[in-house]
């Protein structure tokens, strides 16, 4: 994607699959006409001519060799494995990453190193215990009390005391000691703000208040914010126990209890995590027992604290899922991914992997055109869920984007705020489409056929690639001019649209990094979300409520769509800089089907955190959140 636009396209040839070193390898691309049989001499001169330079190049200059011309096979050979010329090209055609697993890897895959040599370590995840208790919070016996505190629980009586019952408890408990320090540290629980002190003489070891601003936290973002305070205290502490307790409790509505308890869970698990899979050493969690005092307990919240660890474990793959650099993570290993969640799933999952071949065969013209240019072939993933017993009420499709790097293509991406060093994230979509899979496919919600759909590819530049001007054919046979290979990402999903109207579903939401107009809208951490259906939007609406995850629906305004006609196709791929991010929706309106209740989410913004330099993991929440609605609905 460009500045205005986080994407690329254009047009493609006829491809077929290296079969000499199996399905994950470059395809093979012809650009010369069918041989003749007079011709079959000539070329099969040609052929060993290349076979002749091609082990040359081999001891050489192996770097050279993708560069040379590659002769078609002689008319009479059965098969192009026949050709010696090919098996060597194909043999160094092998994509950047070829068989890397993102975590464990098996032998096969580490036969063939990733680009630099770089591999993901495997690293243990936080396990972390989290039980809801009713006691009183002076008895707890641990590592860290914490206790969050709003600017009003901070006030103090004509006596310097504390006025709100639980601190006047604790400082009472400690002498004084809590009163002196937070005067001293100048702590005044403003949002973000924690201090901590160490104890003698007392069942926990330390005891710290965390901020949370003016108000008793009320929705699931801010419960989430006390977590994630809770995991950097705890980490700084080496704390391997921590109980949490509200300063007022009375201030969290009793509905909103097993919410709140789940919330602040989630966030101390994410608040956790660390990404250090690629580095020479990773920190180790000491983390393993969190207690919430005073926010219920019993099989209800045992039950819904489970759900947590089940989501988390979604989130943070959809976060390594962005997080891997695009020399690891390709099209094939993102393809590889995907499957283990339906091999380890089994129950309730399948996988469909469909290769350049039926892609063709499905005429997705499209998508092919903008994953022509690269080394790395495309693979279109198809993830299908279906309830144990069956009886399904509702069928859905979820969409992600999966350029897994996006170079712009002709259109390369340059200068100030383009932010190429960054495009790995622009698989994003589909990071939260197998985030929420990998969830899911834990919870087992009944009634409810999900079906999970990622067209993934890489847009680069090379001879074979797409051009400006180009036109496409996508697979429901409306054509495309290509005016900026950087809208690429519209390209990919038109034909994955048409894909997921074609399973029979009745509901459709696509997530994509697809604008940079968006970010200008909306800015950093909202998604603008797009659909004709107030009910979607309203569903939607609803699970961004529980997951604290922000959207806004934007309008989609059918006049701007003028700017997205050709002279010479049905459309372009993109319109001017103003209202980018409609047109782009409008664009992708094209694609589904008149009767599927759809909704484009674009989340360009909050997909990638700047400050930490990391994914965030957004969208699946949300997505998790909205199947459950649908499953119980």
């Amino acid at each position: 994607m460009t500045h205005a636009t986080r994407e690329g396209g254009g047009d493609w040839r006829p491809t077929r699959p290296d079969r000499t070193a199996g399905n994950a390898t470059a395809p093979d691309i012809y650009l010369a006409p069918r041989p003749t049989p007079m011709a079959s001499a000539a070329s099969t001169s040609a052929s060993a001519a290349v076979a002749v330079a091609s082990r040359l190049l081999l001891r050489r200059a192996p770097h050279l060799l993708r560069r040379l011309p590659r002769a078609r096979p002689a008319a009479s050979s059965s098969h192009p494995s026949s050709s010696s010329s090919f098996g060597a090209a194909a043999a160094l055609r092998r994509p950047l990453g070829h068989r890397a697993r993102m975590g464990h890897t098996s032998a096969a895959a580490s036969a063939v190193p990733a680009l630099g040599l770089t591999k993901a370590n495997a690293v243990e995840l936080p396990q972390i215990a989290f039980t809801g208790k009713d006691i009183e919070f002076s008895d707890w016996k641990g590592d860290i009390l914490a206790v969050a505190v709003t600017e009003k629980d901070l006030s103090k009586g004509s006596d310097s005391k504390f006025e709100n019952a639980v601190l006047k408890k604790l400082d009472a408990q400690l002498s004084g000691l809590l009163s002196e320090a937070s005067a001293e540290e100048d702590f005044t629980g403003k949002a973000g703000q924690s201090v901590v002190l160490r104890l003698s003489g007392q069942g926990f070891k330390r005891v710290a208040l965390v901020g949370l601003g003016q108000s008793t936290p009320s929705t699931a973002a801010a419960c989430r914010g006390i977590g994630e305070s809770v995991a950097s205290v705890a980490k700084s502490a080496q704390a391997s126990s921590v109980a949490v307790v509200l300063a007022s409790p009375t201030g969290v509505q009793e509905g909103f209890k097993l919410n709140a308890a789940a919330a602040i869970a989630s966030g101390t698990v994410l608040g956790l995590h660390e990404d250090s899979r690629f580095k020479a050493e990773s920190k180790k969690v000491h983390l393993k027992q969190v207690d919430l005092i005073g926010l219920g307990s019993g099989s209800e919240l045992d039950q819904k604290l489970k759900y947590v660890n089940d989501l988390s474990s979604g989130v943070i793959f959809g976060k390594e899922l962005v997080n891997a650099p695009a020399n690891v993570l390709t099209p094939a290993v993102l393809a590889e991914e995907a499957s283990k969640i339906a091999s380890e799933h089994s129950d309730v999952f399948t996988a469909t992997i469909l290769d350049v071949e039926k892609c063709q065969e499905l005429k997705m013209g499209s998508y092919l055109g903008v994953a022509a240019a690269s080394a790395n072939p495309p693979h279109f993933i198809h993830l299908c869920y279906k309830p144990v017993g069956g009886n399904v009420k509702r069928k859905l499709a979820i969409v992600g984007k999966g350029l897994t790097f996006d170079s712009g293509g002709y259109n390369i991406k340059t200068g100030p705020g383009c932010s190429i060093e960054l495009m790995k994230f622009d698989m994003g979509g589909s990071a939260a489409v197998f985030g929420a899979a990998k969830a899911l496919a834990q919870i087992k919600p009944p009634g409810v056929e999900v079906h999970f759909i990622v067209a993934a590819c890489e847009n680069m530049i090379s001879g074979t690639g797409m051009r400006p001007g180009d036109i496409l054919t996508a697979s429901n046979g409306m054509t495309i001019e290509v005016n900026n290979t950087d809208a690429e990402g519209r390209l990919t999903l038109a034909d994955a649209l048409v894909y997921a109207c074609n399973q029979g579903v009745d509901k459709i939401i696509d997530l994509a990094t697809l604008t940079g107009a968006c970010v200008v809208a909306l800015g950093p951490s909202i998604a603008g979300i797009f659909t004709p259906s107030d009910e979607l939007a309203q569903e939607v609406a609803a699970a961004s409520e529980l997951s604290g995850e922000k959207f806004w629906r934007l309008p989609m305004e059918e006049s701007y769509w003028e700017q997205m006609k050709s002279g010479v196709a049905d459309m372009v791929n993109t319109g001017g800089r103003q209202g980018g991010s409609i047109t782009a929706a409008l664009f992708l309106k094209q694609f589904v089907d008149e009767k599927v209740q759809w909704m484009h989410i674009d989340m360009a913004g909050p997909v990638w955190n700047d400050k930490k330099r990391a994914a965030t993991g957004f969208g699946v929440s949300t997505l998790v959140e909205w199947v459950l609605k649908n499953s119980s609905s």
